[in-house]
């Protein structure tokens, strides 16, 4: 199986990845360059009995992050939405700044596990394969991380604050 028969999807997770943990932007775009340049090089070491093309290559991406000594700090952008109006703009800008202070006040382990969940869009068991621990604890790690980022935004369940977004999961991977 090849894994860059189809490389569209995985270049956009693995971008979304990069953005979640240092910010949007050419930084971003060296560290999937450097990942998928590495992936080439050794693109004969994938094993899909392992697995996904995916988490093998978000494995590379944090080793490039780590390699270059970037700190477990994830950001969130939304680029792709553009701004209808002026106050939008601002709003969201808040809003993204919220959650880059939230984020910065949790564990380093919590922000990758947010990173790879909602970044990368992994699985839990993709997760759990990458960083070594069970799907379960995976889940668990994940719901504290995300009460704890919440309780930090000031949410409360699934209401939001006034004038503060909410943590969504992205659309749940397929394997």
């Amino acid at each position: 199986m090849d894994p860059f028969a189809s490389p569209e999807r995985l270049i956009e997770r693995v971008y979304a990845y990069a953005a979640y943990r240092i910010g949007a932007g050419p930084d971003a775009e060296d560290v999937v360059q450097e990942t998928f340049a590495r992936a080439l090089r050794y693109r004969e070491s994938f094993d899909p009995r392992k697995g996904s093309a995916i988490a093998w290559l978000v494995g590379i991406a944090r080793r490039c992050l780590a390699d270059r000594g970037v700190p477990a700090v994830a950001t969130l952008t939304d680029e792709h939405e553009p701004a209808s109006a002026a106050d939008e703009l601002e709003t969201r800008s808040i809003d993204r700044l919220d959650l880059h202070d939230a984020l910065a006040l949790l564990e380093p382990r919590e922000r990758e596990l947010l990173s790879l969940r909602y970044g990368a869009d992994l699985t839990a068991k993709q997760i759990g394969e990458l960083v070594g621990m069970k799907t379960n604890a995976v889940e668990v790690a994940l719901h504290r991380a995300l009460a704890r980022l919440r309780t930090q935004l000031g949410e409360s369940g699934d209401a939001p604050a006034p004038g503060r977004s909410t943590v969504r999961p992205l659309a749940a991977p397929t394997d």
